[in-house]
């Protein structure tokens, strides 16, 4: 396998972070990975998994060995009388994949359309948007283990899902490289345009019959209404998550500041709009150099053009300062920090 050195990272990053990578090897086979791993060359140099760079922030250049997963293949693995079983290869590109299964009419992954990324990221972050979640239809997965150099499957609870949270952030966390994923499909849809500005779009759109591929639309068309696009400005997407605090907690903010934005969750804990508390403490709009906070959507922290990673870390450390001083709510990043 052929290993460049001192590769530049920017292509290679949604964020367009020029940061470098000392050791870049891409694999589109396990065969060809397994050879990277068992190299004798990099067996003392760290090693990382690379798939859409989508929710990825290097603050710093990589000192190892990047391996760029371009594992490919879309199949059907089975079906029954409700579900049909469909397989990805993990460098995949993700809305490439959602727009396959909506043109052959396998239902369940609409809403989840024009998220950025590959295939292999959908269950490491339980990816999710309006109402929907990769949990919701995932059924396995295959990975191969970094270090026992073993071929390991995992099932729905194996990956003990939660919010933008699986094994693969935490306990299992760059141990696994990520080889395809199962999805259970439904061949009937259930449709679900209770979330967000769906219903009100599709009536926009005139739509009289509702079907997988109108919601599909709708949710595109959402997207790239709030969100701005990787290729104009780089960003990761949602930087930040929504919090969940207790309904104690929530009482005391909501007699501070009756407008805020939340919504009931398990255990009569309530979820808060992290966009509306960033918006509030006034950074919607904020650039400082080339790194700011997006002017239509306060969630998303941006790359004007040559910010370093470094300073989107150090202003996503403003906003998370600034929210629990006012708030007294602690927000969370989503995006990965290298």
């Amino acid at each position: 396998m052929q290993v460049a050195e001192n590769v530049l990272l920017r292509p290679y990053n949604t964020f367009g972070i020029a940061a470098q990578a000392r050791f870049f090897a891409p694999f589109a086979t396990l065969q060809q990975l397994q050879e990277l791993l068992e190299d004798a060359r990099w067996k003392a140099v760290s090693r990382m998994i690379l798939g859409g760079g989508s929710n990825i922030l290097f603050t710093r250049d990589f000192n190892g060995l990047l391996l760029k997963n371009e594992l490919k293949g879309i199949t059907v693995v089975g079906e029954d009388t409700e579900y049909v079983y469909v397989k990805a290869g993990a460098g995949e590109n993700w809305h490439q994949f959602v727009q396959y299964c909506i043109a052959n009419n396998y239902a369940g992954l609409e809403n989840l359309s024009l998220i950025p990324g590959n295939v292999g990221a959908s269950p490491m972050q339980n990816i999710g948007a309006y109402g929907v979640e990769i949990k919701d239809y995932f059924f396995g997965l295959e990975a191969w283990h970094l270090h026992d150099h073993t071929l390991v499957t995992f099932n729905n609870a194996d990956c003990a899902f939660g919010y933008r949270e699986s094994v693969f952030k935490r306990k299992y966390k760059g141990q696994f490289a990520i080889l395809s994923v199962t999805y259970r499909l439904r061949k009937q849809p259930q449709f679900n345009t209770t979330y967000g500005a769906i219903e009100q779009e599709l009536q926009h759109m005139g739509i009289k019959e509702l079907s997988i591929q109108a919601i599909s639309q709708a949710v595109i068309n959402i997207r790239r209404s709030k969100l701005p696009d990787p290729a104009q400005i780089g960003n990761a997407g949602s930087f930040f998550k929504n919090p969940t605090i207790s309904g104690e907690q929530f009482a005391a903010v909501k007699q501070a500041h009756p407008d805020i934005v939340a919504y009931p969750a398990a255990n009569g804990q309530y979820k808060l709009a992290a966009g509306w508390l960033i918006e509030q403490c006034g950074w919607k709009g904020f650039r400082r150099g080339d790194a700011g906070v997006h002017a239509r959507q306060a969630l998303v922290l941006v790359n004007y053009g040559d910010a370093s990673g470094k300073e989107i870390f150090d202003l996503s450390q403003e906003v998370l300062d600034s929210v629990h001083e006012k708030f007294g709510v602690q927000l969370e990043r989503e995006v990965n920090i290298v």
